[in-house]
Parts: structure tokens; sequence; C-alpha cells
């Protein structure tokens, strides 16, 4: 009777363990370092502006830069620290939307990718105006199918999804800068917000589908055991002025990349 009795205690204290802790306790650090590791995105995936001449600067991007003295540790990075012959695939387009997930999500597959970073989004707010917004129905039918891609074959990679950053935070910090509002207007960059004509009504709206589209991907990424979103940790991140480059007034800068990676990873399959 006794002998049942311990039987019956460890096994409640172990069911106990697991509603308490969860069923995914242990799943990051078990989680194997890739051999192969692939980023979509847009701009902000190449590191595009971020540092002494325009265009992009793919080494110094958060996933999978890999140079060296620039203060960005990027996931590439930290996972050569643990496997020095992993390969990393830059599949980002400077001015992607969802709509090209798909394709680079393809991309990342036939390169046989183990573990991609996704971070796109902006540029389904950061239209014309914003009447061109992307709808909320349209993203999550095309971040859908970019996950249902990556998961289309046996070998199905870790995936990690970064929130959309807040673009009104952007506003906030350069609306009373006379040199930012002048970029912003003579290369027409995120009208829907930035357009010096916008109302507070317009830019609100910008705002809130800021939301709604990070909702999509939480949800989306929900749907998948091997897809892991940030929690919003890059949305809620309140970035400085010096951490934005200042030949754009948009994109990251070298210390807003290393801010990038730095956010991203503590929320990444290996975090500590």
């Amino acid at each position: 009777m006794v002998r049942h009795m311990r039987r019956w205690i460890t096994a409640l204290a172990v069911v106990a363990l697991w509603v308490v802790a969860g069923p995914g306790v242990g799943t990051a650090a078990a989680a194997p370092l890739p051999g192969r590791m692939a980023a979509i995105g847009d701009s902000i995936t190449q590191a595009f502006d971020v540092c002494c001449w325009y265009g992009n600067h793919p080494a110094n991007s958060w996933s999978t830069g890999g140079a060296s003295g620039d203060g960005i540790t990027s996931h590439y990075e930290r996972i050569r620290a643990g496997n020095p012959s992993v390969v990393a695939y830059n599949d980002a387009v400077s001015g992607a939307r969802m709509a090209d997930g798909p394709g680079q999500a393809a991309k990342a597959v036939s390169q046989g990718a183990q573990y991609v970073t996704i971070l796109i989004g902006a540029n389904d707010l950061c239209t014309s105006s914003t009447s061109t917004m992307t709808s909320v129905d349209t993203f999550r039918s095309q971040f859908r199918q970019t996950l249902a891609t990556l998961n289309s074959t046996a070998a199905r990679p870790m995936i990690f999804v970064a929130s959309i950053p807040n673009v009104y935070h952007l506003y906030q910090l350069f609306r009373y800068d006379l040199t930012a509002r002048t970029v912003w207007a003579a290369a027409g960059i995120c009208q829907s917000l930035l357009s010096l004509s916008n109302t507070s009504t317009q830019r609100a709206m910008v705002q809130t589908r800021n939301v709604e589209f990070n909702t999509v991907l939480a949800q989306e990424c929900g749907a998948y055991a091997t897809c892991r979103f940030d929690r919003n940790a890059v949305y809620n991140y309140a970035f400085s002025s010096s951490q934005v480059s200042h030949l754009d007034y948009f994109h990251p800068s070298l210390s807003g990349q290393a801010a990038l990676a730095s956010i991203t990873w503590g929320a990444s399959w290996w975090a500590a």
C-alpha cells in the first residue's frame, strides 16, 4: 500500500510540474544549432542605409551579418560561436512586402535552411498613403502561405518571427527635426505615416494597422510548433534617435542593428 502511494505521489508531482512549467520546457535549450540559416525580410534585414553610404549593407544585418568590429552580434555570429561550420543566406530584399514572403521562403527551402528568421511587414504599413496599406486579411493570407512554404518539406526549419517595429515611434522621435522631415518628404519615405500633410487620425490608422499586423504574426506563427514569435519585443522596444540612420531617418543605424540583434536573440530558440 505504501509503495503504491509513493508511486501515486511521484506521478502527481510530475503532472504538477508539467502543468506549471508547460509542455515546452527545455525546448529552446534542447534545440540543436543549425548548419544552415536564412533570413526572410526587407531592407531592415539587408541593413539598408545602416552607415556611411546609401544602399544595402548585408554584412551588418541583425540576422545574417558577419562583419567584424561593427558592434553587431548577429544571430549568425552567435550560432557560429557554437557551430563554426554554419552557413547563412540573406534572402531579404529591400522594398519587399509580405506578398514577397512565399517566394523568399521557397528560396530558403531550396537552400536547405534549418533556421529561418522573418522580419517583414514594414512596407505593408509604409506606403504612399493610408489607403494603399495592405489589408489585414491579405497580410494574413500571405504570411500563412509563407509559413506553409517553409513547412512544406519533411525537414521543417525552426522559424523565428520578429514583430514589426513601432513606426509611429519614429514619427515621435523626429517630428520636430527639420532635416528628418525634409528627407522624408524629398524621398517619399513612409508617406502613409510621415507625410507632412497627414492628420493625427491618419497616423493613428497606421499605428493601429501596425498592431493588427503583429497580432497576425503571433497568431499564425502560433499554429506551428516549429515557429517562435518574439512576443512583440521589437515592437515594444523604444529605440533612440541615435539608433536610426541619419542617412534616411528611417532605417536602423549600426547601433540600431545591434539592438535589434540583441532583442531578437533574447526571444529566440537559444536565449539563455
